[in-house]
């Protein structure tokens, strides 16, 4: 009996030993809290994790900066107002259930910094070769430079003190840039400032744009692009500035398809723009876009008029006061295309959205989350959009791996169809 209970005994050590022995740590990160981030950066930043920047940050070049779902890279200086310098790569990864935000403390968000420029934005330099956003919210930013700011230092964007930085400029032009499914609101200046790149902008959000100045995607020489499907509200100017200005190769070429534009234009003093400007021989298609109570119809510079070779069609305008009606209708400085839906009287061609009043006054630049922008069945919308058409992307772009393709347009002219 007593050697039983002996060998009992140690049966029970030897598989308690084993449990032990064989136990294993979750290997899956736990997310962090890092403190005080600034310099240089690259690597992983960890899935669900919190990194607040106190200073400016640089992606060296021939690094790589990976920023995971559920990431929150909070802007945490308000005396420095960092910027993200780029000169490597970037990949800013969240998903629909985690985006990645880039922000600012809550208690920063008050009505007066309604346009942010609680920090800068991001710039990349022209050895930024792949350049990723999904999934991304980008908020309360675009400072103004200063002598000390490395976009100056460095000779990126502007290169001069006391200019807006935009959410994001990209300048290479043998690079790729995709950003898709994600949010820039909350800015000071423009959102997207182009000069270089194959360039895919799709299913986006702009808006609470642009306080004096300045237009949702502001694109330039340099750029061959798809942009489609974003919905734009209330820019200061342009929802798409187009332009071949800076005379860099390849020429600019955008096929701009199925984005919905509100209310843009009407918050900038002068009237240079108002839904989608077009200037210095760019090459621009221009199919199925809603363009809602703008200030003007697809306007051009007649000094500098757009490439011969450029489309227009299929496109509808939608105007609550006749002013606005009046200033879309064609003439030497508004585009009409072929198969455009036109109104000529204030609320023709409602496009009967879910939930958006179309009288909110024109100036408004508040975004309510609850509109709803799909359109209701009987929408004039529906089945008057082309897909007879070819996009640049439409085999996609090879970044880190992962193909992106730009969308297929749709018959429903804009970016949302019905639920």
């Amino acid at each position: 009996m007593k050697k039983l209970l002996i060998f009992a005994a140690l049966s029970t050590v030897l598989v308690t030993g084993c449990k032990e022995e064989t136990s294993t740590t979750d290997p899956t990160p736990q997310p962090v809290v890092q403190e005080a981030v600034s310099g240089e950066v690259s690597g992983v930043w960890k899935k669900g994790s919190t990194y607040k920047i106190t200073g400016h940050l640089q992606v060296p070049a021939g690094k790589t900066l990976t920023i995971e779902e559920g990431v929150t890279v909070l802007m945490n200086d308000s005396t420095v107002k960092p910027e993200i310098v780029v000169r490597g790569n970037l990949y800013s990864l969240g998903t629909t259930q985690n985006p990645v935000k880039i922000t600012v403390p809550d208690a920063w968000k008050i009505a007066k910094n309604e346009f942010g420029a609680l920090w800068g934005g991001i710039v990349a330099a022209p050895t930024c070769a792949e350049f990723v956003m999904q999934n991304t919210v980008l908020e309360y930013g675009g400072a103004v430079t200063t002598e000390t700011s490395p976009s100056v230092k460095g000779g990126l964007y502007k290169a001069a003190a006391g200019e807006r930085i935009p959410a994001i400029y990209y300048s290479n032009v043998n690079g790729q840039f995709v950003v898709t499914n994600s949010i820039v609101r909350n800015f000071y200046e423009d959102g997207f400032y182009l000069e270089g790149g194959k360039v895919i902008v799709a299913n986006n959000k702009f808006y609470t744009t642009g306080i004096a100045n300045g237009d949702a995607i502001n694109i330039k020489s340099g750029v061959v692009a798809d942009v489609a499907f974003n919905l734009i509200y209330s820019p200061n100017t342009n929802g798409l500035k187009l332009s071949n200005s800076g005379d860099r190769t390849p020429q600019a070429y955008v096929i701009g398809y199925n984005n919905t534009i509100l209310n843009a234009g009407w918050r900038r003093p002068t009237t240079k723009g108002g839904s989608i400007w077009l200037e210095k021989t760019v090459r621009a298609d221009l199919y199925n876009n809603l363009l809602v109570n703008d200030r003007f119809g697809i306007k051009r510079d007649k000094g500098a008029p757009e490439d011969n070779r450029s489309k227009v069609s299929n496109n509808m305008y939608y105007a609550f006061t006749q002013e606005a009606v009046n200033q879309f209708q064609p003439s030497t400085e508004i585009l009409a295309g072929s198969n455009d839906i036109i109104s000529k009287t204030a609320g023709d061609n409602d496009p009967k959205f879910v939930n958006y009043p179309l009288n909110t006054a024109l100036t408004n630049a508040t975004f309510n989350q609850a509109w709803d922008f799909n359109v209701q069945a009987g929408s004039p919308t529906l089945g008057k959009g082309t897909t007879s058409f070819t996009r640049n992307y439409a085999n996609g772009l090879t970044i880190n791996g992962v193909t992106y393709k730009s969308p297929e347009p749709t018959t429903t002219i804009g970016a949302f169809g019905t639920k």
